[in-house]
């Protein structure tokens, strides 16, 4: 696992919908490690191995990241905003942010007070993010009203192979798939092998639409990441018990494709891994419930990282984790075959 450039990716602002600097690395970065590279008209990166099967597994991580935009310039000089994906107001004040102009990060602080701290209907048209401009005229110099903003945060190492950083949802995913496809190329995979990572997955979903109707795969994954129930995470009650660190999610869901999963089942117990299983009543809220409603339709599953505090300045999962998945998903490319029976009876 190359810790270097997860961590590289991991800090790379890519707001949904603003995906091109994060996305060239991941094109740079695959281009001795499959047999075409490809890039789309929304920066969708698609690495592929044995292009000329006929049979093709897709597999999707999404590069974007919630944050938030520059709706409007306060006389004063501050920026007025609105929410890029699910972001949560409450986490905003008094925090660092960076803004991405065309001129480079501009940083900025949250605006906060006791009277913001005990609003708890805060809303986004609510935050103010102070860079220092002396009024309206000065910060319009420096921005201009469609740049976005991510929390101006650091990718640390924790204890017991711990990891955090802002956005791991959903880059964590988008390295997977890319490592996993690399990985598969490497044993010997004989069907067509597709790694994307999708743009706009926080917002519109038009990555993964655009992805999976120009390959036509036979079989989709989605690889996102999940809530846990352990630490300040989503009751067992909502999804069932998930820890960080004890391995790849798989969800039973009612659009998920059962084959698919006793498949991804009996690959880790190959491995000897691990695997945990989450409950979804409907949809997934992945690039999976895209990718499956594209062409004549496609048997997607959904594989997921364990994540705490997910949507917040900092989210917390396993680099193990991440290892596993990389490693269970390979190991399914390799036992992917062209002659696959994925009707249930």
């Amino acid at each position: 696992m190359n810790k270097e450039f997860l961590f590289d990716v991991l800090s790379t602002g890519s707001v949904s919908g603003s995906e091109t600097e994060v996305e060239k690395k991941f094109f740079d970065y695959m281009q001795d490690k499959a047999d075409r590279v490809t890039v789309d008209e929304l920066g969708n990166v698609t690495a592929v191995v044995n292009p000329d099967s006929p049979f093709k597994v897709l597999i999707a991580g999404h590069a974007d990241e919630i944050g938030l935009m520059v709706s409007a310039v306060g006389s004063d000089g501050t920026l007025m905003v609105k929410r890029i994906g699910g972001v949560y107001p409450s986490t905003y004040p008094g925090h660092k942010v960076r803004v991405y102009t065309k001129n480079g990060i501009l940083y900025g602080a949250v605006a906060s007070s006791k009277e913001i701290a005990k609003n708890s209907e805060l809303k986004v048209s609510d935050l103010r993010i102070d860079i220092g401009a002396k009024d309206r005229e000065d910060a319009l110099k420096h921005v201009e009203l469609g740049n976005t903003i991510t929390f101006d945060t650091d990718v640390r190492e924790l204890l017991n192979e711990c990891i955090s950083g802002r956005a791991l949802d959903d880059r964590i995913g988008a390295y997977i798939v890319m490592e996993a496809l690399a990985k598969a190329k490497a044993r010997g995979a004989a069907v067509g092998c597709y790694a994307v990572t999708t743009t706009g997955e926080e917002t519109t979903g038009n990555g993964a639409y655009f992805s999976a109707s120009r390959v036509k795969p036979n079989i989709a994954i989605a690889v996102d990441v999940t809530y846990t129930s352990d630490n300040c995470g989503i009751s067992e009650a909502e999804n069932g018990d998930v820890s960080v660190g004890k391995g790849p999610v798989l969800c039973n869901n009612p659009s998920i494709h059962k084959k698919l999963n006793e498949l991804l089942k009996a690959c880790a117990q190959k491995l000897n891994m691990a695997v945990q299983i989450e409950a979804a009543g409907g949809h997934t809220g992945t690039d999976g419930d895209t990718m499956h409603r594209t062409g004549i339709g496609v048997p997607f599953a959904l594989v997921s990282i364990p994540l705490r505090y997910m949507h917040n300045p900092n989210e917390v999962g396993s680099l193990k984790d991440i290892r596993d998945c990389i490693d269970l998903l390979a190991e399914f490319f390799v036992s992917c075959t062209e002659d696959m029976d994925l009707k249930p009876f």
